[in-house]
């Protein structure tokens, strides 16, 4: 019954991945590595490879951060599909986590088959350049930011609770 319940952020999960997968994939189609193209003033399309991680932490090490990253992706994951079943009804909570293990999943996908991750949004505001990243990477942080606002408002909540329980046995 946990699982059944559960399937919607499984859904959401899936849906993340498939078009995570398929935004990369038109843009290796279009692009040749390194062409950058113009969208607007601040936002290039791109296609870079990085084997590393976030901000392209270890991507010059040998190749060992392959299987490194891959076992922690694999990992965390499990982690987050447990927690997502176990708080299923924690709708901020397990949408979070969902949009986290899609993108988790999508960027193993890369990883797995190309060994590095594909990223192609390139964003920079004059002369200052973030770097590249790809719509898996955008997912994990819109689930990152959730969970943290999330864990504010639990909290709040738990306060406000603890102050009208304290109120009530007056």
């Amino acid at each position: 019954m946990r699982l059944l319940e559960s399937v919607r952020w499984f859904v959401i999960a899936a849906v993340v991945v498939a078009i995570d997968q398929w935004t990369k994939i038109e843009v290796q189609q279009h692009l040749k590595y390194g062409d950058s193209i113009p969208v607007t003033s601040f936002f290039d399309l791109v296609l870079v490879f990085n084997p590393g991680a976030a901000f392209s932490f270890l991507s010059s090490a040998s190749g060992w951060q392959r299987e490194l990253f891959i076992g922690i992706a694999l990992v965390a994951s499990a982690f987050m599909a447990t927690l997502i079943v176990r708080h299923r009804t924690n709708l901020v909570f397990s949408f979070a986590l969902a949009m986290i293990l899609g993108g988790a999943i999508g960027n193993v996908i890369d990883r797995w088959l190309l060994g590095a991750v594909v990223d192609f949004i390139h964003v920079h505001a004059g002369e200052h350049y973030w770097p590249a990243f790809n719509l898996a990477d955008s997912a994990i942080t819109l689930g990152a930011v959730l969970l943290v606002l999330e864990s504010f408002l639990d909290h709040r909540a738990q306060r406000a609770a603890s102050a009208l329980h304290s109120g009530d046995s007056r």
